[in-house]
């Protein structure tokens, strides 16, 4: 064992190690100017997917149900098959919205709906806090499993630890506004440690299998030998096949749209090809560091280690035999698993609750609009606000669960977004309503049928409700509803949450009609998913110029200016500006203003989310009566002008009905539009040029006949002088 000031020492240098890998990766992309594009980062950034779970809770889960642990890779595999499919959409995606989290994605693809964002982030708080509290009682148990001295100051490990994570996450990840921006200094900080996880644990099990036994036959043995077989079982537990298809769901759903994998896999990509590169060096490494879960398992069984403390063999078996080095080694290898997991969870939290939950209540607030400026420092304290109530929550609630009942809890929450986000990318019928329905549908069953029973089974509420159900009502117990009593508490959970939440989710869709807004907002995003996009790089239209360009730099200045400094705010528009090639003009066309306005949009949305940026455009972008009305005046002659043709929703087959004669949307109709008046015009022009040259040659041809004529004429003229000249002379 350790003394717990030697454990400290150690956390802080390897902390201060990763600091520093950090500060020389951004260094280096700062005085390069280009980000580090590595499919292999890429892949092994994705690592983070394995947390404390992984490292600990594997082996605490083998020893109960067998190989029943791999179904929460298993699942993970799968949803890895899809990426190509999937995850490049999402990535298309996020490039052309500028998403900054699984709020944001869900929100833009239904109408950028505010309340829709509100209630994911609602989801992904109170569902991620008790997996963050997980990583946190790893921690803490961790360290007390390796010191002795437990009346030293570092007692209160918990407490260290929770302020130590607080102080990296805020270091790491949320030291700039805008959350699109690469956090080149972060993923290298993943991809140390997920080699310091891989490696760790590797070393461990190579440790147990080739010192403490005689290689993988001689464990082999033993387990047949000492009754130990269901160890290698996938069926060693009642209700194995459902059980095995929950965690198959679970983690198909898991391996992108919990929080931290969303944004790694997604805002963190910066070139799509890399997703093939993940696509076997990801499952390559999720094999590897599963490959010692059962030898480890049955070591700690077989040497007698205590069997509630399965969770922790990684620890106790080299601290068995005094290897002191190996024990600290396996110590960093979880403390890596939890770190990664907390920096990258809290950071994409801090972000959602700031852009979708305290952003809207500043802009209803006109007194607390002064805020708006400091939503940096809002997102620091929303770091530590969630860290700190993860740490209650574990000192609260971690008594009731393994560490596999914690994860299991939070799975299943973010398994609500499954529906909202895999039915928008490939149903284009799906509409907010439906969305918002079927979150909100699910996200109350899994209240009822998992946090309900926590707060029972803490004793905050009576245990009745668990045998009798609440008032008595027996068909309304919680972990049996309506009679369905034959599975997992988790199993069972997952049936109902995610029955309840597509039913409502698809009737909802079916049965609302959305609006014209959210149909072209609908089309955008599917249209952004093609593999090939067209170019949207913004142009002069050609139109009539009248619009003073400063008067409009100015308001959006001063809207910039109330979400950053003003200098970035300066800097920003004229950015804009310039891209748009206007800066040389004094006034500009209602296209123009239409693009400028959307890339500052864009650009927005990356420092307080789409669905925020919009609803700011919206509200303090203001256009004259005559731009109005031109505007609407102009889309309704190019529609109608250009081959008589309109763009409309294929979904509704009904074009006039989806013609939208103001708002952002119609832009791209608009260019579209634009684009096919000047191929038109083109064309014209080469027929032109034809028409052109046949004419000079038929002129030629004219001109060659006339002289030809008058030449004849001048012949003929000649010959009839000649004749009158002989007629007239008398004969000799």
């Amino acid at each position: 064992m350790f003394s717990p000031a030697i454990v400290v020492t150690a956390v802080v240098i390897y902390m201060l190690c990763l600091f520093a890998v950090a500060q020389v990766v951004e260094y280096r992309v700062a005085k390069t100017g280009r980000a580090i594009k590595s499919p292999w980062v890429f892949a092994l950034s994705l690592a983070v997917y394995h947390t404390s779970w992984t490292f600990y809770g594997s082996v605490g889960f083998a020893t109960t149900s067998g190989l029943l642990f791999m179904g929460i890779y298993a699942g993970a595999l799968i949803g890895i098959l899809f990426w190509w499919v999937t995850l490049r959409k999402m990535v298309a995606v996020k490039e052309d919205f500028r998403i900054t989290s699984i709020a944001d994605f869900i929100s833009t693809r239904y109408r950028r709906s505010q309340r829709i964002a509100g209630l994911v982030t609602l989801i992904a708080l109170i569902g991620s806090v008790p997996y963050i509290a997980l990583q946190l009682k790893a921690v803490v148990n961790s360290f007390e499993i390796i010191t002795y001295d437990h009346d030293s100051p570092w007692a209160n490990s918990g407490l260290f630890v929770t302020l130590l994570m607080t102080a990296f996450t805020i270091v790491f990840g949320v030291k700039r506004l805008d959350p699109t921006e690469r956090h080149q200094g972060m993923v290298g900080v993943l991809v140390v440690e997920a080699f310091v996880k891989i490696v760790a644990f590797a070393a461990v099990g190579l440790f147990v299998c080739y010192v403490m036994f005689d290689g993988w036959s001689d464990i082999a043995n033993q387990i047949r030998m000492n009754g130990l077989d269901y160890l290698t079982s996938p069926t060693a537990t009642p209700n194995s096949a459902s059980m095995w298809l929950t965690l198959i769901i679970l983690s198909f759903s898991g391996i992108l749209l919990l929080p931290r994998q969303f944004h790694v896999a997604v805002i963190e990509n910066t070139d799509q090809k890399h997703i093939k590169t993940a696509m076997w060096l990801f499952p390559a490494y999720m094999i590897l560091i599963n490959l010692f879960v059962v030898p480890i398992a049955a070591a700690g069984l077989l040497l007698d280690l205590p069997s509630e403390k399965a969770d922790f063999f990684v620890l106790l078996l080299p601290q068995l035999i005094d290897n002191d080095p190996l024990t600290m080694l396996a110590f960093i290898g979880g403390f890596s698993a939890a770190t990664g997991m907390i920096i990258i969870t809290t950071m994409t939290l801090s972000t959602m609750v700031s852009n979708h939950l305290i952003l809207p209540i500043i802009e209803l607030t006109p007194k607390a609009q002064v805020m708006r400026s400091y939503l940096l420092q809002i997102r620091w304290l929303l770091v530590a606000v969630i860290i700190f109530g993860s740490y209650w929550f574990e000192l609260e609630f971690s008594d009731s669960y393994i560490l596999v009942a914690i994860g299991l809890l939070s799975f299943v929450a973010i398994l609500q977004f499954a529906p909202a986000v895999f039915g928008g990318i490939f149903w284009s019928r799906a509409n907010s309503a439906g969305a918002f329905s079927g979150l909100l549908a699910g996200f109350l069953v899994w209240c009822y049928t998992l946090g309900l029973p926590t707060f029972i089974k803490q004793g905050w509420l009576p245990p009745e409700i668990l045998i009798n159900g609440p008032w008595d009502i027996y068909w309304l117990r919680p972990e049996a509803l309506f009679g369905l009593d034959h599975f997992t508490p988790v199993t069972h959970s997952v049936i109902w949450t995610l029955g309840v939440n597509i039913s409502v989710y698809v009737i909802g869709s079916l049965i609302y009609h959305p609006n014209k807004e959210e149909r072209t907002l609908t089309t955008e995003f599917m249209a952004a998913m093609r593999p090939v996009q067209p170019n949207r790089k913004a142009r002069p239209a050609g139109l009539d110029a009248y619009i003073p360009l400063n008067v409009k730099l100015e308001e959006a200045q001063t809207l910039l200016r109330q979400y950053i400094s003003g200098n970035k705010a300066h800097e920003a528009v004229f950015n804009i500006a310039d891209d748009l090639q206007v800066l040389n003009k004094s006034h500009i066309t209602i296209i123009e203003l239409m693009e400028f306005h959307r890339m500052l949009e864009h650009m927005l949305a990356g420092s307080i989310g789409a669905a925020s940026a919009h609803s700011a455009i919206e509200q303090q972008v203001r256009y004259s009566d005559r731009e109005s009305s031109e505007l609407k005046a102009l889309y309704s002659h190019i529609v109608t002008g250009l081959n008589n043709q309109v763009t409309y929703d294929p979904e509704t087959k009904d074009p006039e009905d989806s013609v939208i004669p103001n708002g952002f949307g119609m832009i791209s109709d608009l260019q579209n539009q634009i684009d096919s008046l000047e191929a038109l015009s083109t064309d014209q022009k080469r027929m032109l040029i034809e028409l052109e040259a046949k004419l000079e040659s038929r002129y030629e041809e004219i001109f060659k006949y006339r002289m030809e004529a008058q030449r004849l004429g001048k012949e003929n003229e000649d010959l009839r002088q000649q004749l009158t000249t002989l007629s007239r002379t008398p004969e000799s």
